[in-house]
């Protein structure tokens, strides 16, 4: 925030030091005459940068704000239309350059007049319009304008943004929370078989839901995690499946390269298990799971394949986890990474490419 405000700062005196530099150019362009800079320390010229100093600064924090965001657009022009009368009355540029046209007081040379004969009437001059002191003034309200409109513009643009960073937060933590439970509340069914049977396995099945159920409510609660507590929660779920197949359910996992520090999304694989478990294993005829893992310096390859046996109605709910991961890839990995979905022939396969 300090280095924001500081930088405005450097901006507002850098520009006010080019604008206000610039009658000085000309007057030393015009006149050739170096002597004319000693105008920078005379009365006229501080009138003239307080006359369009203040003039900015009360346009851009008063009349524009309040009165032309409000809708108040008659009192608004008015309100400029003054502003801008009172600058042609006290016509700034020209009471500087009369001071360089003038610089000691002396007044013009007038030719005499007539020595007898009725001396004219006084005529009163028309008004005079200071053309500079005005283009200045424009110039001086149109600057006002686009810097406090941009300046809106992105206020506008950046609660923009954390709105619609609130709302990716809150829909990913929606999606989370979807796919949590569906796993959660197979694996559960899993053990209750396993207890009504009084099967030896109920307490190592137990031990690795307690291990599965701390790192989701415990290291999922950030949008990464290491690749390698996501391949021990993938093992642990691996084994608590394989307690319920039966011989003739083949399940290959295998892991290539180091996981090293690499980072996943969290539970962003654990849906293509669920759906290869559910939809790829009978009780009647042989099956074979095949998961890989592959993992290189930039990139992390997840491929799973299953026979595809189409036993129940309920496969919306296997869509529905689908479609959850593909929405949070979206948010986590926008343009990195590539997620393939193929059948053909009664087999069903995924294969996914990180960027990481």
């Amino acid at each position: 925030m300090f280095r924001l405000k500081s930088s405005v700062v450097i901006a507002h005196i850098t520009g006010w030091l080019i604008c206000l530099g610039l009658p000085l150019l000309f007057i030393s362009g015009q006149t050739g005459d170096r002597k004319a800079l000693s105008i920078l320390f005379s009365t006229d010229y501080l009138v003239f940068l307080v006359t369009y100093v203040a003039l900015f600064y009360f346009h851009t924090t008063f009349l524009f704000p309040r009165l032309y965001f409000r809708k108040q657009y008659i009192l608004y022009f008015l309100s400029v239309l003054l502003l801008l009368v009172m600058v042609n009355y006290m016509r700034p540029y020209d009471h500087l350059f009369s001071r360089l046209r003038h610089p000691h007081g002396e007044t013009r040379w007038r030719p005499p007049m007539p020595p007898e004969g009725p001396r004219p009437e006084a005529i009163e001059p028309p008004v005079r319009v200071d053309i500079v002191s005005d283009f200045l003034f424009l110039l001086t309200i149109a600057l006002s304008i686009a810097i406090e409109t941009t300046h809106r513009w992105r206020q506008t643009e950046k609660r923009a943004l954390y709105a619609e960073t609130r709302k990716t937060q809150a829909e990913l933590s929606f999606l989370k929370a979807q796919i949590n439970p569906h796993f959660l509340f197979n694996t559960l069914n899993n053990i209750y078989s396993l207890a009504i049977t009084r099967s030896d396995n109920t307490a190592m099945s137990i031990m690795k839901l307690s291990n599965m159920l701390r790192y989701v409510t415990e290291d999922t609660r950030d949008d990464y995690v290491l690749l390698e507590s996501e391949i021990e929660c993938l093992r642990d779920y691996i084994d608590l499946q394989k307690l319920r197949l039966t011989t003739k359910t083949k399940v290959n996992f295998a892991v290539t390269g180091s996981p090293g520090i690499k980072c996943i999304a969290p539970l962003v694989l654990l849906p293509f298990l669920e759906n290869a478990f559910k939809y790829g294993v009978s009780n009647h005829e042989p099956s074979e799971i095949n998961i890989l893992l592959q993992t290189s310096d930039n990139s992390i390859h997840f491929y799973c394949s299953n026979k595809l046996f189409r036993i129940t109605p309920d496969t919306n709910r296997t869509g529905i986890g689908i479609a959850n991961t593909r929405q949070r890839l979206d948010h986590l990995y926008p343009d990195k990474y590539e997620l393939q979905i193929s059948e053909d022939n009664g087999a069903y396969a995924i294969s996914l490419q990180l960027q990481v």
